[in-house]
Formats: structure tokens, sequence, C-alpha cells
């Protein structure tokens, strides 16, 4: 957990350091044997809620009207858009299946070495952990075919 809470505040990532934080103070004050099976249990869930809640509030709070969303359905980026959003849907799926369902958690640290790189160097935002181990999943699907 150190090496993540250093490698994200060396690249900048943020959410990456205050989550490492969060979960080494818990450990630290020992209550993770309480915490750390309902912050992984709900946890990805109860985070999709608010980041969902983000996206819509442009909604939400009338930004963004019933013409500005017949516009972009009916404009060839808004289409691309919503096709490209199916895709990485279905990948985020496949990547909670593989992290939690598979089992296969232990593919995380190399996730978020990734992401934290990519925020560093390439001005990402370390968002992508679920639809970087849905890509994953994909490729071993096709491989093992």
């Amino acid at each position: 957990m150190f090496a993540i809470l250093g490698i994200s505040l060396l690249g900048k990532a943020n959410s990456v350091a205050i989550a490492s934080c969060l979960l080494l103070l818990i450990k630290l004050l020992s209550l993770d044997k309480y915490l750390f099976p309902t912050i992984e249990s709900y946890g990805m869930s109860i985070g999709l809620v608010l980041l969902i809640a983000a996206i819509l509030i442009p909604i939400a709070s009338g930004e963004i009207n019933l013409g500005n969303i017949k516009n972009v359905f009916t404009s060839w980026i808004g289409i691309i858009a919503m096709l490209i959003s199916l895709f990485t849907t279905y990948l985020s799926g496949l990547g909670v299946q593989y992290l939690t369902v598979q089992g296969h958690g232990n593919i995380m640290p190399s996730l978020i070495f990734g992401a934290v790189i990519a925020a560093s160097f390439l001005g990402g935002v370390p968002v992508g952990p679920l639809i970087t181990s849905g890509m994953l999943a994909f490729v071993l699907k096709l491989i093992h075919k």
C-alpha cells in the first residue's frame, strides 16, 4: 500500500492516493477486520452510484435538456459515442466479473500502476481499472477460444 501511495503521489493520481491513505488509516486504527469486508462488498457499487450521479448532474440541473439530447442522438458523434459507451460498459462488466467473481484481484496492482503512469506522463485520469480489467478479460477470452 505504501508503494501504491508513493507512486500515486509522485504521479499526482490524487484519487488513488486518497484511497490508499484511507485504507492505510483503517489498517492503522485496526478497523480493517470490520471495514475492509464492507468496503470490498459495497465500495464499488457506492462509488459507481456517486460517479453516475456526478455525470447526471447536467441533466438533473436542466443544463442539458430534451432538445440537446435529441440533437446528440441524431449526430454522428453522438451515435459513435453511444456505441463506444456500449462497448466500454460491456468491458467494465467483464472487468468487475474478472476481478471479483473470478477472483483475479491480484492483477489490481498492475492496473493501478499503469493508470498512475498514464496519469503522470500522458495526462490521463486514473478511472479505468474496471475497463482495463475488462479489456484484459476480453483479450483472454479471445486467446482461450
